[in-house]
């Protein structure tokens, strides 16, 4: 390849083994390691515990609820940027892009100045009569903790969608209302069945990282809310140090998220080839 021997290969590769020893390998043997400490009962104790039961079934709803509304609200404006100017759609695009460089703690503190009980919008609707305190209520709860993901989870599903709106032949579109087909069985049938593949991988990926979010819901509803991550994080509290169990949960989440990723994957592949 380019000439390069197999030593400068790798060499060149080394960086990247390095950063995934250190900064996968390594953490997910340890967390391995601690989740089999006791035999795997650590296991079968998580599987025993109903608070468990209830913290995956809160976490499922919140993954679903959070990433279907990211990927209607991404779809919707990826096909708008699509049809605008390069120019326009690049500058636009910069700051799509920028709740993707803000961490979950800063996200919730935005939400908290802007819809919390002193918040900038709360205090707005205070004017017209709305109750401060009913109000602010709202992004507190697990509605309002989706309505924050959204905030994050919508920008990714518009990167994974706006190449394929960009690239679209709308030419497709053209000849099919040619010949006498509406705009939008145009695009149900043409549009659409193209976009599903891309539209699948969004939406797993956005489910995958509301599966794990942490920081936000930590900062919004601190461990009221019963999800997965502020379970484990309630584990290794300073309330509770059961290393076993955070770490057996830590591994069944890792897995949820490798499944749905794969998942959105392999639907992805199938509807392509």
């Amino acid at each position: 390849m380019l000439g390069l021997s197999r030593m400068q290969l790798l060499a060149m590769a080394g960086p990247g083994v390095a950063m995934l020893l250190l900064f996968f390998i390594a953490p997910l043997a340890v967390v391995v390691t601690s989740a089999f400490s006791d035999g795997g009962h650590a296991f079968s104790g998580v599987f025993a515990d109903p608070v468990f039961w209830r913290g995956l079934r809160g976490t499922l709803l919140l993954s679903l609820t959070s990433s279907s509304v990211s990927l209607v609200v991404g779809f919707l404006v990826a096909l708008y940027i699509a049809r605008l100017g390069e120019n326009f759609r690049t500058a636009l695009m910069f700051f799509i892009s920028l709740p993707l460089t803000f961490s979950g703690l800063i996200v919730a503190y935005g939400f908290i100045l802007v819809f919390g009980r002193a918040g900038f919008v709360t205090l707005l609707l205070a004017e017209v009569g709305i109750d401060p305190a009913l109000f602010a209520g709202f992004i507190y709860s697990p509605i309002g903790l989706a309505f924050a993901y959204s905030y994050y989870l919508i920008p990714r599903v518009i990167l994974l969608l706006l190449p394929v709106f960009v690239n679209f032949d709308t030419r497709q579109l053209l000849a099919a209302e040619g010949m006498g087909a509406t705009h939008w069985k145009a695009v149900r049938d043409i549009l659409i069945p193209q976009v599903i593949p891309s539209a699948a991988a969004a939406l797993c990926l956005v489910a995958a990282v509301a599966l794990g979010a942490y920081g936000t819901a930590l900062a919004l509803v601190g461990t009221q809310l019963n999800i997965l991550p502020l379970l484990i994080y309630s584990k290794i509290s300073e309330t509770g140090a059961d290393f076993p169990s955070a770490a057996a949960l830590s591994l069944l989440l890792l897995a949820m998220c490798s499944l749905v990723m794969g998942a959105g994957e392999a639907f992805a592949s199938s509807r392509e080839s």
